[in-house]
């Protein structure tokens, strides 16, 4: 690490909203309560696939406390999806009216003045089905005989998405040896600690606010208006604080539209919160995925072609799954150097609940696939694992044809000295070993998939007469930190104290619009409309302060821990506060206003910018059960310049934590459709006690898109555990997995199968 060069970029500090989060102050939506207001639950269909013939309501009207019923017919119907671009892919009416396509799916929605009442008034509901055949596999869901899940969707596919460069042929010709493999991805849940949660209020003035546990209140005012009939701006959507998100929460939901629509209809406010078991069956998951990999080397290393295609368990609906489809073919090229490579994915609708983004979006997927592939290819060929990525490794200014343009990258670094902590760990035990993976990941998204008329991200800085700062943006901090981030760069900008700083997030009422929080964008793209809007309004402030000393305002002046100063003479200034107030009255009373946007323009179609990594997974093997312990996760990773340092340890702990729940925990049983384990007892995740020893090496470098050269941390780690853990299983003992999550019995069926072959271990 180099020395900092800045007063607070960089250094430990508290979260800007740590005090409210531990003194249990934060208003979380489950703590929403308004007067007269209703309590609302939804009906759930109980098959994967049926024609709804009748839903009759009359006996749950019936029930004292009840006050009224909802189904599709009592809506506009429009099919909505975030795709708002490619109106053919927003399929989806929340409260279906013809037919209902997976078990979860919501046919109808109840308001009354207790929650146990309205839970009551679902069974009174009667509701006639006509069965219909389902499909819940892809590779069964595209063959010709299969049900047709959505009218006019010839063989149940979705989605298709290709990406190509170079003469593959000719360089699978040129390879010297030539692998291929099928694996077979799983689903994962969010598992958010907070459920998805609404408040609806609708009143007589024909104005909706909505408190909502959300990724991005803007999408949210924008999907809502559009399937309620209602202008955006008589939309508030209000979200202070969000129990976690993971890319589940940026999609309109059954809570947020149930609750408004039964709002509307009342002109009582409604809320609507999740049970844990509705979380698990009735929100998107974790893409799974069927993959077929060939790769051509030659004998030195060297990568020449490669070739891929996917087939994608899509669920019911679109969601955000085209760009996860989109993305799995992009990342699994990456981080290395490809002469020619070849993708074509294909999104399958299927009778389960659907599948969308989850942090990593594709990527954990893909490099699952990709390294271990490699860790294979270089025992065939007896090459170095370290020495056959760095062989091939993207480099700063390298350009991925037709698809990204390298802007900063530490790869090699990264490489180096996850290569340095290999070797000082020695000898390891018997049925121990490490394994590793590389990755590499975006720092937003360039594509405007959403059709928004504004720009990414925007921020506004009002300065008060006693030196506070009003920091106004539309990104959503979901438990990531970015209030807090955010702060920092404001700070830093300005030339001020971090406790100068104060955050308004949350509400689009306040704030300006935002594409919210997915994609490891926040940083990056809210931290330099951040940094623009606090340099316009310090370029104001030294405007009126060369004024009244007489400096040159670029030259001689500059704002510094809260210091108004000479730069070459830097004992000769002011208060910053006393420069606030005089520039004030100087002013006729008028606040000082930065204003501050991003959008991304820089060449490549897909990120500005991106994060680079090598991770070290120690892990352990019992042969007998197949059990699997982590002993130590480490991490080389290249963010850029770190901002808020606490945070990006943070982010990268929990980023491990849930990739290693992917990696060989969590597994999502789906059975005739159903979710089999809808719940936190049969539902395994990393507890306190299975979470392994994390070290993080922060490699340094300078990324020219960013603000003070910051990009993406937090997200992209969840691309290369599981990934790691398959090759430390592979080091250990000489297993090939090609099925995540990898589950204990996976193992030792494997080592049967070993010993059947005539194997050793």
């Amino acid at each position: 690490m180099t020395a900092n060069k800045y007063s607070v970029l960089n250094t430990r500090v508290h979260n800007v909203d740590g005090y409210a989060k531990v003194t249990g102050r934060a208003t979380y939506t489950f703590d929403v309560k308004l007067p007269g207001m209703l309590y609302g639950k939804i009906l759930r269909s109980p098959h994967p696939h049926a024609r709804i013939i009748s839903i009759d309501p009359t006996e749950a009207l019936k029930l004292p406390g009840v006050r009224a019923v909802v189904t599709g017919k009592d809506t506009l119907g429009v099919k909505q999806g975030i795709w708002r671009r490619y109106p053919e892919l927003c399929d989806e009416q929340i409260l279906t009216i013809e037919k209902v396509r997976y078990i979860g799916e919501p046919v109808a929605a109840v308001a009354a003045i207790t929650e146990e009442i309205a839970e009551q008034a679902l069974d009174l509901i009667d509701v006639q089905y006509e069965v219909l055949p389902f499909v819940d596999d892809p590779m069964e869901a595209i063959k010709k005989e299969a049900p047709m899940i959505h009218e006019g969707v010839e063989r149940n596919v979705n989605v298709t998405r290709h990406i190509e460069w170079g003469d593959v042929e000719e360089a699978f010709e040129e390879a010297e040896y030539v692998r291929e493999d099928w694996f077979k991805l799983g689903g994962q849940a969010h598992m958010c600690m907070e459920t998805r949660a609404t408040v609806a209020s609708y009143t007589s003035d024909k104005k909706l606010t909505v408190y909502t546990s959300t990724q991005s209140p803007y999408y949210h005012q924008a999907l809502l208006a559009g399937v309620l009939g209602l202008r955006e701006s008589d939309i508030r959507v209000i979200a202070h604080y969000v129990g976690g998100g993971f890319g589940g929460k940026f999609e309109l939901d059954a809570s947020q539209f149930c609750a408004s629509v039964l709002s509307m209809k009342l002109s009582k406010p409604v809320k609507i919160v999740f049970t844990r078991e509705e979380d698990f069956i009735a929100t998107k998951r974790r893409t799974p995925m069927y993959y077929y990999v060939r790769t051509g080397v030659k004998k030195d290393g060297t990568f020449c072609a490669r070739e891929t295609r996917v087939f994608t368990n899509g669920g019911a609906y679109t969601g955000m799954g085209a760009t996860a489809l989109y993305l799995t073919g992009f990342f699994h090229s990456f981080p290395y150097k490809w002469k020619a490579y070849r993708y074509d994915g294909y999104r399958v609708y299927t009778n389960s609940l659907p599948s969308s983004s989850m942090r990593g979006f594709g990527a954990p997927q893909a490099m699952f696939c990709s390294e271990q592939q490699i860790d294979w290819i270089a025992a065939d060929l007896g090459l170095d694992i370290i020495e056959i990525r760095r062989k091939n490794a993207h480099t700063t200014g390298y350009e991925v044809p037709g698809q990204a343009t390298i802007g900063s990258c530490g790869l090699n670094q990264c490489l180096d000295r996850i290569e340095q902590w290999i070797k000082a760990k020695g000898t390891l035990p018997k049925n121990r070993a490490i394994g590793i993976s590389a990755a590499g990941f975006m720092t937003g998204g360039i594509f405007n998939w959403f059709d928004s008329p504004y720009s990414f991200s925007s921020a506004v800085v009002t300065i008060n007469y006693d030196g506070v700062v009003e920091l106004h943006v539309g990104a959503q901090d979901i438990g990531q930190g970015s209030n807090t981030t955010l702060a920092m760069i404001c700070a830093e900008a300005l030339g001020v104290k971090l406790e100068n700083i104060k955050v308004h997030s949350g509400d689009t009422d306040h704030c300006p619009a935002d594409l919210g929080a997915w994609g490891s964008r926040q940083t990056l793209m809210a931290g330099n409309a951040t940094k623009m809007a606090a340099e316009d309004a310090k370029k104001q402030l030294l405007e009126f302060a060369s004024a009244k000393f007489g400096y040159n305002i670029i030259y001689d002046l500059d704002i510094k821990d809260n210091w108004v100063h000479n730069v070459a003479r830097p004992e000769r200034g002011m208060n910053y506060v006393d420069l606030v107030k005089e520039a004030l009255r100087g002013k006729d009373g008028q606040r000082i206003i930065g204003r501050g946007h991003y959008t991304p323009h820089r060449k490549g179609m897909i990120s500005p910018a991106y994060s680079y990594m090598v991770q070290a997974v120690e892990a352990e093997i019992d042969v007998e059960t197949g059990k699997l312990s982590i002993i130590n996760c480490t991490t080389a990773h290249d963010c850029g310049q770190p901002i808020n340092t606490l945070g990006l340890i943070g982010q990268l702990e929990g980023a491990a934590s849930m990739a290693a729940g992917y990696g060989y925990l969590e597994n999502m049983p789906v059975e005739d459709g159903k979710v089999m384990n809808p719940n936190l007892v049969d539902y395994k995740i990393i507890r306190a006690p299975d979470m392994p020893e994390c070290e993080i090496i922060e490699i340094d470098t300078y990324e020219p898109e960013g603000p003070y050269g910051a990009k993406e941390a937090g997200e992209g780690l969840t691309n290369p555990t599981a990934a790691a853990l398959g090759n430390a299983i592979f080091h250990a003992t000489g297993l090939q997995m090609k099925q995540a999550p990898i589950m204990s019995e996976m193992i030792v069926n494997a080592f049967k199968e070993k010993k059947k072959e005539g194997g050793t271990r």
